[in-house]
């Protein structure tokens, strides 16, 4: 329902930019939210399926932003950086009543403290983890962002005393997931049968991560197979170009005999059907959490990304966010070096073989689903209305 026929009658313009999947599922929910309330209202920028089938006009897709690791950095530096001058320009040219960054800090940050200087409210939807790392991006940020939306209650403190203007307005996946079967209904639309022992493989939605995980999952879930014959399992890939590199990957690692299923997109689904799961460090983390699936996690990448990571990390111990938010090892994380198909087996089927540990691990996502709110994409909406000067 709109605010009054008066705002509704007036076009409003909203720059918004998200770098990656996860932020395509924010951005969505955030335009619908948006234009509930303001009807007449435009979005254009960087976004990708999800943010254009909700109405956004997308002058660049998002892959173009989708690459991790300094090292991948580096190697589409001057891509990335063209694409951010002709966006900064667009928007100069013909400014947008609001701008939102959606996470990719490293590339929404720099535009928006251009915008900012001349006079175009911005607004940034999930902190950067300077709670983990690059503490220093706080002056930064204090400079660029007229208001900071965090998803994670603890993020709200750090701004507050930074004197930043900022609002937890809870993490959209509670309502997202809510929507997921449990174990029983998922397993039904799968089509799996009820009492089978279901392992899920989350090796990342980007490209670089399927070269550097693909591999490592596949040998990890060939071991599993040797000690569990009746394991079946699952590998959500969001993409043409990573299902084909996992296909490539089975194939070279003569796996073709695994009772394993490539889906196309459906990881809610696998992950609500596992008895366990291996995901590479992200966003996925948190949904195994909050669909109340045991995980075990898992990051590489070049060994200089690595190098350059560790050098900035903070004294958190933590890699998943799981175990971020619950300030302790809830979860195993394997990384890097100690990420071998040996360590990563014997983690799972400790996890599948241990009643106790998959009990409390249910009660700690419980308590996990709790403290993330409900209605995020409907409070970040109301939470950036009054930078439209509605």
């Amino acid at each position: 329902m709109a605010l009054s026929a008066e705002p509704a009658a007036r076009r409003y313009t909203v720059g918004i930019v998200a770098g990656e999947a996860s932020g395509d599922l924010l951005g969505a929910q955030l335009i619908r939210s948006l234009r509930e309330l303001v009807p007449n209202i435009v979005f254009q920028g960087i976004g990708g399926p999800r943010m254009e089938a909700a109405g956004m006009d997308v002058w660049f897709p998002l892959e173009k932003l989708a690459v991790r690791g300094y090292a991948e950095v580096l190697r589409h530096f001057c891509e990335i950086l063209l694409i951010r001058r002709q966006l900064r320009q667009r928007f100069l040219a013909t400014p947008p009543d609001l701008f939102i960054g959606i996470d990719a800090p490293d590339f929404n940050l720099d535009l928006e403290l251009a915008l900012k200087t001349r006079g175009i409210p911005t607004a940034h939807y999930v902190s950067p983890a300077i709670w983990m790392w690059r503490s220093e991006r706080l002056h930064k940020i204090k400079r660029a962002v007229t208001k900071m939306l965090t998803v994670f209650p603890f993020e709200s403190v750090i701004y507050q005393q930074a004197g930043v203007d900022v609002e937890f307005v809870g993490h959209p996946l509670t309502d997202i997931l809510e929507r997921i079967p449990a174990r029983a209904g998922a397993r039904e639309q799968l089509k799996l049968p009820p009492a089978v022992t279901v392992v899920t493989l989350l090796p990342g939605s980007r490209q670089s991560e399927l070269r550097h995980l693909a591999d490592l999952f596949i040998q990890t879930a060939q071991r599993i197979n040797a000690k569990m014959a009746q394991a079946v399992f699952l590998v959500p890939l969001v993409s043409r170009e990573t299902r084909e590199m996992f296909e490539l990957a089975l194939y070279n690692n003569q796996a073709s005999g695994l009772p394993l299923t490539v889906l196309f997109g459906h990881a809610h689904d696998a992950l609500a059907a596992s008895n366990v799961a291996l995901v590479a460090s992200g966003t996925a983390t948190l949904e195994a959490a909050l669909l109340g699936c045991p995980m075990v996690i898992s990051y590489k990448m070049p060994a200089l990304s690595h190098w350059i990571l560790r050098r900035k990390k903070k004294s958190l111990p933590y890699y998943g966010l799981p175990n971020i938010l619950s300030g302790e090892f809830v979860v195993p994380e394997l990384i890097q070096h100690d990420a071998t198909a040996e360590n990563l087996s014997q983690a799972m089927l400790n996890i599948l073989g241990d009643e106790s540990v998959r009990t409390g691990l249910d009660r700690k996502f419980t308590q996990i689903r709790d403290s993330l709110s409900h209605g995020a994409a409907r409070r970040a909406a109301r939470a950036v209305l009054p930078l439209l000067r509605i």
